[in-house]
């Protein structure tokens, strides 16, 4: 089989894995707003093993790759770029999880603290740009995976904004302290899960430009910012 067959192959692998940890987040999200036992222990109990098994696959196929067929500079960059979204991908099924088995032990057995707004626009967020950072991947598209990196920014205000009025409920009602510590807890998880989709994104920039861009590091206009954040 030719570099090129296995390659697509490699590609196809990491496309799979990539619906499979999209799947989770979304699935973990609509657990939080059904309030579906369920379906979080589908994405505890089914998805993360297969996402696990898969991870180790996809990086297996990738070191019998570059054994076998010692690429050249810019399949080789490839290769190391689908194994680091492979670990990428692995990390945010594990956000996943853990916005399960929040919602599972401490949202579901009782009343909401409050009506969720913020949190379902967050996890819309999220799930947007972890679709589009998997599409630029796929398009080998710089421009969209830019796009994605800017969108980061957006999260970020709203876990401040979720956490600011989930800290005034504590304030005012000791009883909420449990149920509204367990909702900042997804909403840093989704934030980490969007910190992830960016860094898809900018290793689609690596794969596609060669450019190495940090997080925050894009302004609006494109330009690039001195700022950074801690991975």
């Amino acid at each position: 089989m030719i570099i090129e067959d296995k390659m697509n192959i490699l590609k196809e692998k990491l496309l799979l894995m990539a619906d499979l940890a999209r799947g989770m987040v979304t699935k973990s999200i609509r657990a939080l707003i059904d309030k579906d036992d369920a379906l979080s222990k589908e994405v505890i109990e089914v998805d993360e093993p297969k996402v696990n098994d898969l991870e180790i696959e996809i990086e297996e196929s990738a070191i019998s790759l570059i054994a076998l067929h010692q690429p050249e500079a810019s399949y080789l960059r490839t290769v190391m770029m689908v194994v680091k979204i492979n670990n990428d991908l692995e990390r945010i099924g594990d956000h996943a999880v853990n916005i399960a088995n929040g919602v599972m032990k401490w949202l579901i057995p009782k009343p909401n603290v409050k009506p969720l707004i913020d949190l379902p626009r967050m996890g819309a967020g999220v799930t947007k740009m972890l679709s589009e950072s998997i599409d630029a991947f796929i398009q080998g598209n710089a421009e969209k995976a830019i796009n994605v990196c800017r969108s980061d920014s957006e999260i970020d205000n709203l876990l401040d904004q979720i956490t600011r009025e989930l800290i005034t409920y504590m304030m005012s009602d000791s009883k909420t302290i449990d149920r509204a510590l367990a909702l900042i807890l997804v909403a840093r998880n989704l934030e980490r899960i969007a910190d992830l989709a960016t860094n898809l994104a900018e290793d689609v920039i690596y794969m596609v430009k060669g450019e190495v861009i940090k997080h925050h590091r894009i302004k609006d206009e494109g330009e690039k910012d001195e700022s950074t954040k801690l991975d």
